[in-house]
């Protein structure tokens, strides 16, 4: 089954695996008109960083962070990198990464070689209420999951709300989804 590209708006590989997707994007005039997604280029997301502040830097570690937090036996970003802070400074959302950052709704077209993570519960009950085509299965206050979309909701990336235990059991549960299979 080929990955179907993404047709909302974000940063990253077009065809990614790792679908991320946020309710805002960087408040950045060169991204305001952005239609598609677009990889990033190295040096980057230092520059979204130093321009919009501790938030984006905050999503762009945790989004690293998890990637080298999932099993290595599914997910070879460990292989292109030595630690979380080099993937994320030469690899993540750049242009074969595997990784897609989205400002818009999930397109849920079935696909094996994808996994969908709504970031914030607020986010995805809106997209809900908006008619998005998926059955979450709440399983905390936190996590839900659509197995057969292979969707996963958890808490916004922000070390305060997925903190390491937290991003651990994100990592589980995009394992599980794998082995469901």
């Amino acid at each position: 089954m080929k990955t179907l590209p993404i047709s909302a708006a974000g940063f990253g590989d077009s065809a990614a695996g790792i679908r991320v997707y946020i309710a805002n994007r960087p408040p950045m005039a060169e991204y305001a008109g952005l239609a598609a997604v677009q990889p990033l280029h190295s040096g980057e997301t230092e520059l979204i960083n130093q321009a919009c502040g501790n938030g984006w830097r905050k999503v762009f570690n945790v989004y690293a962070k998890l990637l080298f937090a999932l099993d290595t036996k599914q997910f070879a970003f460990t292989q292109h990198a030595g630690s979380w802070q080099q993937y994320r400074d030469h690899y993540l959302l750049q242009a074969g990464s595997n990784t897609a950052l989205v400002f818009g709704t999930p397109d849920l077209q079935p696909a094996k070689e994808v996994v969908h993570i709504m970031a914030g519960r607020t986010y995805a009950k809106a997209l809900l209420e908006n008619g998005l085509a998926a059955q979450l299965s709440w399983l905390n206050n936190e996590f839900a999951v659509d197995k057969h979309h292979r969707l996963l909701v958890c808490p916004y990336f922000d070390y305060r709300q997925l903190n390491n235990e937290k991003l651990a059991y994100l990592a589980q549960l995009i394992k599980a989804l794998d082995e469901a299979q």
